[in-house]
């Protein structure tokens, strides 16, 4: 017997039968799609459970977003028999030619597939998927319609949620949420026709962390594919789970006094508890009531208006706008010169205005009289020898050194860099280096003179006024930071691993006293620039400043941090076009510390004056 043979026939035997089921399952699985359309339809008696989103809740308790129940009229094509279109019109309140055109359209919000393979284009729409008919039904609305949906196979009611705001406030740091797109639906199994994601804020960034677990309820149906129950009386079954609150480190109430100290006024403040990095407070002036888009109703009917406001209600200022910082970016020379061994905390320079120009005071003998006085030429000789160092001959060469060195103990204080909180549209404002200035003059063409505006935070250095308040925030902790972040704790599990990292800047902290005791000067003695800002029984520590604008009145900014020793808040304020930074940012972030730190104000009539003052021209 020749068993050699038979074993390469059975070999090739076996090698046929495999290239055959694998070319049947390619055709089944790529070619062929009724299979497909079959799995679906097996599929389709089960029905997935969505849960509400997490609730979300401010530092002290009070709940800021929450769910109201709706529903949603859904329909499986292929399970609709001999549609009496006229009754069914008049069950839900439509025309017949509403009804009809909504059949269209929800084929035709599905597209079109173009196979790869066999180049045949067809409908992603498919009849065995439950689609919804009507979105966004009230317990009333849905109440009417619910006892006869047995006569009308194919149709049945889901319970849907949509969000609550119960305070007006922090519409973009909350977001919105809005229908799924068919894109989004194919990249993640966890959507569907009709299910809703976040588009902004930390809807949009703690996504997941919002939307729970889904569940199934398989079902028995008739045979005219009516529900009957649940099937092996819900064995199979699983609940729904939502999602652990979210426990934010906001002050709501803060946010909404925020809100209305700003009307009127363009610009924006944002506050940070130093110790952790929570924001308390992120007010963006204009701004507009989050509940103007729940729900796809009110987005058609709210979004556009928000969006062709010419005053940009949905444009979060704190985050995306890039100012220039002023002088409140002589707090970060003073270290950085110090540090550097450029001067000590002793040094004095005369206020010479040739160089660049000043208001009238002594010269400042010191870097606390320096920052008390916030003498522009002071800063100019401490960034010029941070620059001009001398350690080459050429001075082409010394200043591009001496620059980037600068650039890098920027950096370290977060600045032209973006600060990766958690909420989206994020800007990183900029700290020129010697690539920056190489493109504007080529290389080896500048040097100080030429750039010596960003001594004083002007020229091509710009910031956030998220920044600009991490900054107080640093000059709180004298010399560290944590990136500033709203969400401080996702049920008990605290805040995410990057919030809890400290950062260092490249300056030692023995350095930051004599800073701060400037600081404090600004608010607290004669002489100083703030003197509107301060409160009694609170040791406010403060900078202003007077951004130049080139397209109108200039910026009047303030950042500073409270009580002096034990700091409990941060805080920046950014007005535009309201001019010197004493006169308006200044009152109204001393506002802001004493609400936070007492609860109360104890200066009625600075209250008043705020909170009248109309300084900007809203159409």
């Amino acid at each position: 017997m020749n068993f050699d043979a038979r074993k390469y026939v059975l070999i090739t035997f076996i090698v046929i039968i495999g290239v055959i089921y694998t070319l049947k399952l390619f055709y089944m699985q790529v070619v062929d799609d009724s299979w497909k359309l079959r799995a679906q339809q097996i599929a389709e008696k089960r029905r997935e459970i969505t849960p509400p989103r997490a609730v979300v809740f401010d530092r002290n308790g009070n709940k800021i977003i929450s769910n109201k129940t709706y529903y949603n009229l859904m329909m499986v094509e292929a399970d609709i028999e001999n549609l009496d279109t006229a009754k069914f019109a008049r069950l839900i309140g439509w025309t017949m030619e509403e009804v009809r055109q909504r059949f269209i359209d929800i084929r035709e919000g599905e597209g079109y597939y173009t196979s790869p393979i066999t180049g045949k284009t067809t409908s992603n729409y498919q009849r065995v998927r439950a689609y919804p008919f009507m979105k966004e039904l009230t317990a009333d609305e849905i109440s009417h319609i619910a006892p006869h949906l047995d006569d009308y196979p194919g149709f049945f009611e889901e319970v849907s949620s949509m969000r609550n705001y119960p305070y007006s406030n922090g519409a973009n740091i909350l977001g919105y949420l809005s229908e799924a797109t068919r894109e989004e639906i194919e990249a993640d199994n966890f959507y569907r026709p009709g299910s809703v994601i976040g588009r902004a804020g930390i809807e949009r960034f703690y996504e997941k962390e919002f939307r729970g677990k889904k569940g199934v309820h398989y079902i028995v149906t008739s045979a005219l594919n009516n529900t009957v129950g649940s099937f092996k009386d819900g064995k199979y079954d699983t609940a729904a789970v939502q999602a652990d609150p979210i426990h934010l480190g906001l002050d709501v109430l803060l946010q909404g006094y925020g809100e209305e100290l700003l009307k009127n006024k363009k610009g924006c403040i944002v506050a940070i508890e130093p110790s952790t990095g929570e924001i308390l407070a992120l007010v963006s002036s204009p701004n507009y009531d989050p509940n103007l888009l729940v729900g796809n109703r009110l987005i058609k009917e709210n979004y556009p208006k928000l969006v062709q406001d010419e005053n940009k209600p949905l444009f979060p200022r704190p985050l995306a706008s890039e100012y220039p910082p002023g002088s409140i970016f002589k707090l970060a020379q003073a270290l950085i010169g110090m540090q550097e061994g450029v001067i000590t905390k002793d040094t004095g320079f005369p206020c010479t205005k040739s160089l660049v120009g000043c208001h009238n005071h002594p010269s400042a003998q010191n870097v606390t009289q320096a920052v008390k006085m916030s003498c522009n030429p002071y800063f100019y000789y401490v960034t010029r020898r941070i620059v001009q160092q001398d350690h080459f001959k050429n001075d082409w060469e010394d200043a591009e050194w001496g620059l980037n060195r600068w650039a890098k103990y920027m950096n370290s204080f977060g600045f032209g860099l973006r600060l990766e909180t958690d909420i989206t549209g994020l800007r990183s404002g900029r700290i020129p280096n010697s690539e920056y200035y190489d493109r504007w003059y080529g290389h080896h063409r500048w040097q100080f003179s030429t750039i010596y505006s960003i001594a004083i935070g002007q020229g091509e250095v710009t910031l956030t006024p998220l920044q600009m308040a991490n900054l107080a925030a640093i000059m709180a902790n004298r010399g560290w930071f944590y990136t500033p972040h709203f969400v401080k704790s996702i049920g008990e599990d605290g805040p995410l691993p990057q919030f809890r990292e400290k950062h260092k800047t490249l300056v030692d902290p023995i350095h930051f006293p004599p800073v701060i005791e400037g600081m404090r000067a600004v608010v607290e003695e004669a002489g100083g620039t703030a003197r509107l800002a301060r409160t009694p029984g609170i040791t406010i520590c403060g900078k202003t400043g007077t951004a130049q604008n080139p397209h109108g009145k200039d910026h009047s900014i303030f950042i500073a941090f409270a009580p002096m020793d034990q700091p409990k808040i941060a805080i920046a304020v950014f007005i535009e076009n309201a001019g010197f930074g004493g006169t308006w940012a200044a009152p109204i972030a001393s506002l802001m510390i004493e609400k936070y730190i007492k609860g109360k104000i104890s200066d009625p009539a600075k209250e008043e004056r705020i909170l009248n003052a109309q300084l900007s021209n809203f159409q």
